[in-house]
């Protein structure tokens, strides 16, 4: 059976992995985000991915069986690419211009079958309506920490979930990885879904 090796640090995306049955392993790819730019917005985190996937399945330390999924996330706003903003005050800025209005969660996902060398990529997409937030409640929400080092400054399985008034499109997308297009590549890579469900998982079933 495959083992599905996840190429990135987010606890919030191998989370929803195991929460779908899967135990990833985890190799931090280690790729600078900063050196791809002048892309749109879905195809700066395709690329991402596609480089993250890339890094990490090169390694010699990869499972021989492995599947490896690189992803990367950015918001859109207005056509502008909205990454993770580092600093609480680009945190605050972006949060005074997205509240009260909707975005559009760019997921890129890539995924390299090791042994045969074939891959298989694609994006998702999720729109995103914020509330109308206050001053203030940016203010304590980026004090908190939360949003600097995620993509487009928020958060829809923490604390910033509140904040997020509906979505149109996979929820798990905005966490940061798509099961059902996961399941896709998956699938086009030529695997069985359930076979990456760890033993415990399946026995259960």
């Amino acid at each position: 059976m495959p083992r599905l090796v996840l190429a990135s640090a987010s606890p919030a995306r191998r989370t929803t992995l195991l929460g779908a049955g899967i135990d990833p392993v985890v190799i931090v790819s280690g790729v600078d985000e900063s050196q791809v730019t002048g892309l749109p917005p879905a195809e700066l985190a395709l690329q991402l991915a596609e480089l993250k996937c890339a890094a990490v399945a090169d390694r010699d330390d990869v499972p021989a069986d492995a599947l490896v999924l690189g992803c990367d996330s950015v918001l859109e706003l207005d056509g502008e690419t909205l990454g993770k903003p580092g600093s609480p005050d680009v945190a605050v800025q972006r949060w005074r211009a997205m509240r009260g209005r909707s975005g559009v969660l760019h997921s890129g996902h890539c995924l390299r079958d090791v042994p045969t060398g074939r891959t298989a990529a694609a994006n998702a997409s999720t729109a995103v309506h914020f509330a109308d937030v206050s001053d203030a409640e940016i203010e304590a929400y980026v004090a908190t920490g939360e949003p600097l080092h995620v993509a487009g400054a928020f958060t829809i399985d923490g604390l910033g979930g509140a904040f997020v008034t509906g979505i149109e499109g996979d929820h798990h997308n905005v966490v940061g990885v798509s099961l059902p297009l996961l399941r896709e590549l998956v699938r086009e890579l030529g695997h069985h879904w359930p076979d990456l469900w760890t033993e415990t998982t399946a026995a259960n079933g």
